[in-house]
This record gives structure tokens, C-alpha cells and sequence, in this order.
């Protein structure tokens, strides 16, 4: 019987084992295709060395020998190919790059269509290829693409002393705050409501800590647009406004809704070689209303935190840019749209940016703006704008819920205790700014 057990183990033993060596190579089979699946390579920093002898360039540095931007762009919208190319023109990789590539970019440069428009800005001569609707779209983004090379105009009318003037008069090194107004020729009352109210010029004091400090106000314009229709000659009424406020800064370009983006631009320019001591610039439009004692109030703190954490970061410039922030906005593409902007023209979403009514931001982010400015082409809606500079300087608007630039509610428009929780209301007519202007002055105690 035990011989018999014996036997029959040795035999379960031998069929078993079999099995046994079949199930351990099948997981063994499954487990390398798991691994070989799952497997990822480790990065290898790539190191491109400076200006030099190496071995695949000659004298210059090395390089990819292929082509490793990405190439999406370069079949899509007009917009897109422009900065696509200078892109890659200011690619501290590529400017050197002097090999011969194998790819040829199926899209003109930026380069070759400002040669095609010989930069006749003035008289906007200027045709732009390769847009295969263009006469099918609306005029003012013919027009647009027709000049959007075009970034010198001449000052017709200019304050260079605006800064040292009475900075020097009011006994203080440089102003606490730009108030930048985009303004038309024709819209005086606006301006005049303006300097009544919120965007008087001089020692302004804050609201709640009563430091305030020096404030500037000065209005862009263009030249009227006579495309609109024809508009009573008012240049030599400007020129009476100017001489009288001093607070005129007129370019030679047509003030159209599109060339707003050139205010802008021509603004940081000008607070470059002006006033480029300037503590914060807000710049908004002119029918907006502004608590300016309660933005004075909210700047000297962001001022005061600052200069607080700038010592542990060793960080001196402030990237202060503040306003009603919008993200993930799509172009809209309804050609009747105000704000239309063609599918041929621009795709993609348009980085954050704040709402046009009124923004605020540091000096030094100012002057920095203007610079990468340089880089960026230029965009037909300001706002929009603003925030792909903001992009390309790896910098992100912040949102701030006292500025409304879409308004109180209906139900409290009318009431002024409402807007003592606002810095920015958008919008208000001259006798709106005027009446609440006189109601806000009035209304200690009574909220």
C-alpha cells in the first residue's frame, strides 16, 4: 500500500510539474510586456553650450540638426504665422543657426511681408498675402492687417515736461500714479467730467489712510477717422485744451476701435523717455468712473507688502497688474460682433487678460511691457493685447473684485453707497460722473 502511495506521488509530482513551469513562464511572459508597456526613459537634460567651436556647427554653438519647434502653426492663421516666425527669429537657439535645414517654412516671415509693405504707414498702403478671404472680410480688419506692422507714429501733440514739472512743483521725486485715459478728439465732455472728478491732477489723498500721493492725468488720442463719416474740424479746439490742461498726448493714426492697441504701445513709449519713475500707471477709458482715493489706498498697500517680501526675495521689481480678469475667452467669430475676429486671422484661446474698462500696473512692469512688446505682433483688440505680453513675460493678470467693468447691478447703479466697494465702475456718463462724484463726497456717515 505504502509503494503503491509512493508511486502514485511521483507520478502527480511529473504531471504537475509540467504545469507548474507553463503558469511561472506565462507570468513571467506577462509581467515583461507589462514592464516594456509601462517603461518610460529617463529625461537627458540636453546642455547647449554658448557661442563656440563644436562639432556640428563650425564656429557656432551646438544645435539640433532638425528642425524642433512646433510646426502646427505654420498652415493656420495669419496672426499665427506672423508670431510663429518671430518666434522662432528670437529663439536664442535658432538666431545663431546659420546651417542649411532640409525644412522650409511654407509661411512668409515676418521679415519678407514688412519688406512687401515698405512700411508705408501713413498713407496705409500696405497689402498683406496669403489671406485667401481678405476681401471677404469686414473693413476695419482689412485695414488693420493692412497697417499691423506699422508701430512709429509722430506725437502731434506732446507733454514732455508733464513729469518733471510738477513733480518739481509739489516738492516729490516722481508722481505715485499714471492715470492713462483713452479718449477720441470729439469726446471733450468726457475729459472735462474727467478732470472735475476722479482724474484730477496733484496731491490726491487716500480714503482710508489719508497718505494718497502725487497723481498724473493725461489723455491718448489719435486723429479723427474720417472713414466714419465726415466730423466737424476740432483740431484747433484741441490745441486751445491742450495749451489750457497740458494733459493732451495726440499720435498721428487713425483713433479707430482696432488701432486701440497703439495707445498702448505709444504710451509706454512715451513713459519710457518721460516719466519712467512713475510708481503705477492705470490706464482705462473715459467712461469709466474711479475711486482714486480708494486705489491710491490699495496701491501704497501693495507697495507696503512689496517692499516687505522684496528683501527675502531679493526681487526689487514689482509685477503688479491688476483689474477684472477674464480667462479662457474664445475669439468671437460673429462677423456683425464688435469684437469679431476672423477664424483666418487668429486661432487658438486667448491667454488671460483684463477686462479694457480700467487696469492697473506697476512702472517697472511698464517699462518691461514695452520691451517684450517688441516681440509680440500686434493684436486688434487692446485687452487682448495687453495679456499676450503679460504671457510672453511669463506673468498672469490678477483678478480684483472692485473692478466692475460690467457694471453694478441695476437695482444698484443709482445708489452711491454701493460704490464704496468698488475701485472701477464701467460705465458712466459725464453727468453720471459729475452727480456721483458730488454724492460720494457727501456720504461719510451715511452708509
Amino acid at each position: 500500500m505504502g509503494k503503491c502511495c509512493r508511486r502514485n506521488g511521483r507520478l502527480l509530482c511529473m504531471c504537475l510539474l509540467p504545469c507548474m513551469m507553463t503558469g511561472h513562464l506565462l507570468i513571467y511572459i506577462m509581467v515583461s510586456i507589462f514592464v516594456t508597456i509601462s517603461y518610460a526613459p529617463p529625461k537627458v537634460t540636453i546642455h547647449y553650450i554658448a557661442p563656440g567651436i563644436s562639432a556640428n556647427s563650425s564656429a557656432l554653438a551646438s544645435h539640433p540638426l532638425g528642425p524642433f519647434w512646433n510646426l502646427r502653426l505654420e498652415d493656420s492663421a495669419l496672426w499665427n504665422q506672423l508670431q510663429h516666425a518671430w518666434d522662432r527669429q528670437h529663439n536664442p537657439v535658432l538666431r545663431r543657426n546659420t546651417t542649411v535645414m532640409s525644412w522650409k517654412p511654407k509661411a512668409q516671415t515676418s521679415t519678407e511681408i514688412k519688406d512687401e509693405c515698405l512700411s508705408d504707414c501713413t498713407s496705409h498702403k500696405c497689402s498683406v498675402p496669403n489671406v485667401h478671404d481678405f476681401n471677404s472680410l469686414p473693413e476695419q480688419i482689412r485695414e488693420f492687417i493692412k497697417s499691423m506692422h506699422c508701430r512709429e507714429y509722430p506725437l502731434l501733440i506732446n507733454q514732455p515736461g508733464m513729469c518733471r514739472r510738477k513733480n518739481n512743483s509739489f516738492g516729490v521725486d516722481s508722481p505715485m500714479l499714471i492715470m492713462a485715459i483713452k479718449s477720441q478728439v470729439g469726446n471733450f465732455a468726457n475729459r472735462q467730467a474727467i478732470r472735475e472728478t476722479w482724474g484730477r491732477s496733484g496731491l490726491v489723498r487716500g480714503e482710508t489712510s489719508k497718505i494718497g500721493g502725487l497723481v498724473h492725468t493725461i489723455f491718448l488720442l489719435g486723429r479723427q477717422d474720417s472713414s466714419t463719416g465726415p466730423h466737424p474740424d476740432l483740431r484747433n479746439l484741441l490745441e486751445l485744451e491742450s495749451q489750457k490742461y497740458r494733459d493732451i498726448l495726440q499720435w498721428d493714426f487713425r483713433d479707430t476701435f482696432f488701432n486701440l492697441t497703439l495707445k498702448d504701445l505709444l504710451l509706454w513709449r512715451w513713459l519710457q523717455q518721460y516719466c519712467p519713475t512713475a510708481t503705477f500707471v492705470f490706464k482705462g477709458d473715459d467712461d469709466v468712473f474711479v475711486r482714486t482715493g480708494a486705489l491710491l489706498d490699495y496701491l501704497h498697500k501693495e507697495r507696503e507688502e512689496h517692499n516687505l517680501w522684496s528683501g527675502y526675495k531679493n526681487d526689487t521689481e514689482m509685477d503688479l497688474f491688476v483689474g477684472d480678469v477674464i480667462s479662457n475667452a474664445m475669439p468671437n467669430r460673429e462677423p456683425s460682433a464688435k469684437y469679431y475676429i476672423p477664424e483666418s486671422f487668429y486661432k487658438g484661446v486667448y491667454p488671460p487678460y483684463a477686462g479694457g474698462g480700467g487696469v492697473v500696473y506697476s512702472g517697472s512692469l511698464a517699462l518691461r511691457l514695452k520691451e517684450v512688446s517688441e516681440r509680440v505682433h500686434l493684436f486688434p483688440i487692446d485687452d487682448v493685447y495687453l495679456g499676450m505680453c503679460l504671457h510672453r513675460l511669463g506673468l498672469s493678470p490678477s483678478h480684483h473684485p472692485g473692478f466692475l467693468t460690467f457694471d453694478l447691478p441695476v437695482t444698484d447703479r443709482k445708489n452711491p453707497c454701493a460704490h464704496r466697494s468698488v475701485l472701477l465702475v464701467h460705465k458712466r456718463s459725464p453727468k453720471e460722473m459729475l452727480t456721483l462724484w458730488k454724492q460720494l463726497q457727501n456720504l461719510h456717515g451715511q452708509c
